[in-house]
């Protein structure tokens, strides 16, 4: 046998030789993965976008002018001065314009319907937004295993949405009502960021392959991951407690801090005559769990934080303390909302900061079940 020379040429060599196999789960076709997650997060700020505007039509006592639900009809506008009349009318026959409106001539009415239909027409769009993204990924075949019924369930929740709006926007049109019921506010709010919260943890989930989410797990921190979704659940009802001030424009009786109204305690906090009802209807009794939900919030993402500081992961450790800063500034937007009385551009701000805090608290629980390794020399895979 001929000796080889040490410095042989292996070029032709090598690429005759056979391309490594790789695993089942890098092997199984991915989908459109990208192309989800950017249509994704499109419906992210769509739906962010229902919740500020949502916000401004409460605020503005928009939110009974339209008095019907008609899901496709209703889609245009008045297009005529008598059909313009034919919806004041019907407005007109509600106590909240007789007891609160009744001096609105047909120019302010206006005013407020738009507000509504705008809310109601951005509805429609992220319905249509979603049918057709989802059926064309379907059609294409491009939807990666194991995803068809999460975004399946998107589009009912959708549905589920529009029909909670109208059970909310018809409990303000009944005898003796001047707005929605509070609990049914909360309950739209609520799906709202139901929803919202699994976009984004779609969209985290899809930025990743299958085999590197697969490998993260596996060096997940199961205790940072169940603080951090004790703390998401905790900020999630605070988010319905507040929808429950705005409801009843709590927010707007006691604008005093610390204290409300001069006591630490109002006295005013139980009302004998509504009984379970307070929890509901009474502005002090709501602001004041408000208020020390919102404590209980910054004391026990504080202890989160400091948890996550033990992790090994310097991304994870990056996504909490994003989120405490969120969570300190979101704290210091509600005290100004309520000693300013919950003006609109501030009062929508706080809720925007909402959205921001449930967004940031959702990313660092991501990085805590799915960390991102890290090498020494500071390079993330």
């Amino acid at each position: 046998m001929a000796k080889r020379p040490v410095f042989e040429e292996i070029s032709d060599q090598s690429a005759t030789r056979p391309v490594a196999q790789t695993g089942l789960i890098d092997a199984a076709p991915k989908g459109a993965r990208k192309a989800i997650r950017l249509w994704l997060m499109l419906l992210f700020v769509m739906v962010a976008a229902m919740i500020a505007l949502g916000g401004a039509t409460r605020l503005t006592g928009s939110g009974l002018s339209i008095t019907e639900w008609a899901p496709v009809t209703g889609a245009l506008p008045p297009m005529s001065q008598a059909e313009w009349t034919s919806e004041f009318e019907a407005y007109q026959q509600i106590p909240q314009f007789s007891q609160v409106n009744s001096d609105m001539d047909l120019a302010g009415f206006k005013q407020i319907y738009w507000w509504e239909w705008s809310h109601r027409l951005l509805g429609r769009l992220v319905g249509m937004v979603w049918a057709v993204g989802f059926l064309g990924f379907l059609v294409a075949r491009k939807i990666p295993t194991g995803w068809t019924p999460r975004l399946l369930g998107l589009g009912a929740l959708g549905g589920l949405q529009g029909a909670i709006g109208w059970w909310m926007v018809s409990s303000g049109l009944g005898e003796g009502m001047t707005r929605v019921a509070s609990y049914r506010l909360a309950t739209h709010l609520g799906i709202a960021f139901l929803i919202l919260g699994l976009i984004f943890w779609y969209a985290l989930m899809l930025g990743r392959s299958e085999a590197d989410l697969l490998r993260a797990r596996r060096a997940g921190e199961a205790k940072l991951f169940s603080m951090s979704t004790g703390l998401l659940h905790l900020a999630f009802l605070q988010v319905l407690i507040g929808a429950l001030v705005a409801g009843i424009d709590a927010g707007r009786q006691y604008t005093g801090w610390p204290t409300m109204g001069g006591e630490w305690v109002p006295a005013a906090i139980w009302d004998g005559g509504l009984g379970w009802r307070n929890f509901f209807e009474n502005p002090a009794l709501v602001q004041f769990i408000h208020r020390m939900t919102g404590y209980l919030l910054a004391v026990f993402g504080l202890v989160v934080w400091m948890r996550s500081r033990r992790s090994p992961h310097p991304v994870t450790r990056g996504a909490f303390s994003a989120m405490v800063v969120m969570l300190a500034a979101q704290i210091a937007l509600g005290i100004m909302n309520v000693i300013h009385a919950s003006p609109l551009p501030l009062a929508l701000i706080h809720q925007f900061g909402a959205i921001m805090l449930i967004g940031m608290i959702i990313r660092a629980r991501f990085n805590a079940r799915y960390p991102r390794e890290t090498s020494v020399r500071g390079t993330i895979r």
